[in-house]
Order: structure tokens, then C-alpha cells, then sequence
């Protein structure tokens, strides 16, 4: 089933996707432009790019599809939680989960451990990533926050856009940073020949952001901390190699020569940070790093 609506463009010179952002405010821009790119929004009967700039008199036609009943399976798996309401779940997730179901993964991520855990989350996102505003990759363990209705995930996703979330991580790279701080600006796209990974690419990216401080220096290794300023697809892992320090474990963008037995990138998501979307308070937690990290730290410490 699907709804359509028609709408009477009564202004100049304005973005589609802006002027329906403005007109539908129950929907997120992102979903407005997926909407526009797949051919459920028409100008005048035809199809356009979400940056058609629109003129007084023309009409406007979305198909709104209702929401699909979720048919990803329920499984009862362990959930950190860290908070929980009626809006918004914050869960610490453990390195090797993956956050959604995708191709090869459709059991065992936190999605299936979330379904089982509540039935109310919020459906923007589709069957297949129920509540899911953000996500952290298999391999890094740490926090997330969850929207359980869509009202609190149009208002954690426009924090997102305004980079209002706080987001630090911690991390071992290898090899020694010299400097004791330092902020990376360099635009993340795909790469342009591996399809599973991402690089810096200051033609078609996008900006991405991040700080970063040294924590303690060994010999052949670092221990940072990182906080985003945006949140690109492996942003800490690319902006890293870029560096000349690529994160200890990656088997994507480090060394493929590992000399510890780590199941990936040493990388763990220790604080969020974000105003609720209902009541506004702002709400910040930090999880302790794993039992791994931990480890790690130890055996580098001790010149292992």
C-alpha cells in the first residue's frame, strides 16, 4: 500500500529536496532525496534530481510507501545496555557483531538481538535496519544509540547532520606520532577500485574530520584517541593510513603482516554524546575499554 501526495509549488528558485523538507517535516531530508532518486517524486509528471530548483505553479506528486512489517528474525542474544527509554536504546556493542543484517549476514547482528529484545523501533530505515540512526564497523566494538520510534530518529539523525553528536574512540596505530595532537581534514569517497573499501579522495568525497591525541607512545606503536567531527564510512581507519598510521589489526587498511592475533582493527567507540530527541537533556555515556584492548595494552607496555 502506498499514500500520494500532491503539493502546489507556490515558490521560486528553491531545491526540491529543500522545499519538501520544509513541507513534509515528518520525513528526514535523507529520505526525502531517496525518495526523489528512486522515482516516487514527480514534477509535473516527470522525474528529476533532488537538486531541480522549482518554480511557482508547478505540482508536485510523492508515493509514500507504508512501512513493510519488519521480517528480519528475532534472536536472543546478550545486549549490553547501557540506557534505555521509550525513545532511544544506547548499547555497547562487542567486537565481531555486525550492527545490521547485509549480504552474508543476516543472523546474529544487533539488530536480531534487538528485535528480540523490544518491538518498537523505529521503521525509517526499512526491514532490514530498524532503529539503526548510526553504525560502527564488525570489527570495532563500542557504543551506538538506537531510535525505537521514528519521531526519535528524525531528532538523532538531525544531530547527525549538524555534527551535534559527540563521538570519541580510542585506538592503536602503528608506528610512533610524533606530534602530541593533530586534526585530519581530507574528503572520504569510495575507493575508486576496491569496492569494500573507502580512501580519501578530495574530488568527489565528502569532508570528514578528525582530532586526535596521543595517548602513550611504545616502541612501534601509539595509543590515540580520536574524536569525529563527521562521521564517514571508516573515517578513524581511512583518515588513519592516510596518516602513514593505519590502526593496528586492520585488515583492511594496515599491514597484512599482523605480529598480535587480534580479530581486527584495535578500535573501540568509548563515549556518545547526544541531546535526547524528545526531551532535549543531553545525555552522554562512556564504556570502559574490552577485555582485548585491554590486553593489548598490557603486552605492549611490557615490550611484547
Amino acid at each position: 500500500m502506498s499514500d500520494t501526495k500532491i503539493l502546489h509549488v507556490n515558490q521560486d528558485n528553491t531545491r526540491l529536496d529543500i522545499y519538501l523538507a520544509t513541507q513534509l517535516n515528518q520525513l528526514s531530508r535523507s529520505h526525502i532525496q531517496m525518495l526523489i532518486k528512486n522515482g516516487s517524486v514527480l514534477v509535473n509528471g516527470v522525474t528529476v534530481k533532488p537538486s531541480y530548483l522549482l518554480n511557482s505553479g508547478e505540482e508536485i506528486s510523492i508515493r509514500i510507501e507504508e512501512p513493510k512489517p519488519l521480517s528480519i528474525e528475532a534472536e536472543d542474544i546478550d545486549l549490553d545496555i547501557y540506557y534505555e527509554d521509550s525513545d532511544v536504546i544506547v548499547v555497547n556493542k562487542k567486537q565481531g557483531i555486525v550492527v545490521h543484517p547485509a549480504a552474508g549476514h543476516y543472523q546474529g547482528t544487533l539488530v536480531n538481538a534487538l528485535l528480540h529484545h523490544c518491538s518498537d523501533l523505529s521503521g525509517i530505515n526499512g526491514v532490514i535496519r530498524p532503529g539503526i540512526v548510526h553504525r560502527i564497523d564488525k570489527d570495532t566494538s563500542g557504543l551506538l544509540v538506537i531510535a525505537k520510534n521514528d519521531t526519535a530518529h528524525l531528532g538523532l539523525a538531525k544531530q547527525w547532520r549538524v555534527h551535534k553528536i559527540k563521538r570519541i574512540y580510542h585506538g592503536i596505530v602503528q608506528g610512533v606520532i610524533s606530534e602530541n595532537a593533530g586534526i585530519i581534514e581530507a574528503a572520504i569517497g569510495r575507493h575508486p577500485r576496491q569496492r569494500k573499501k573507502m580512501a580519501v579522495d578530495p574530488i568527489k568525497g565528502k569532508m570528514a574530520i578528525t582530532h586526535y591525541n596521543v595517548l602513550e607512545r611504545f616502541d612501534k606503536y601509539t595509543f590515540i584517541e580520536c574524536e569525529l567531527e563527521t562521521g564517514r564510512t571508516h573515517q578513524i581507519r581511512v583518515h588513519m593510513s592516510h596518516l602513514g598510521h593505519p590502526l593496528l589489526g586492520d585488515p583492511l587498511y594496515g599491514s597484512r603482516k599482523q605480529p598480535f592475533n587480534l580479530a581486527g582493527q584495535a578500535l573501540h567507540a568509548s563515549t556518545i554524546g547526544f541531546n535526547h530527541p524528545i526531551s532535549g537533556k543531553y545525555l552522554e555515556f562512556t564504556s570502559p575499554l574490552p577485555t582485548y584492548f585491554q590486553q593489548l595494552l598490557k603486552q605492549l607496555r611490557e615490550g611484547c
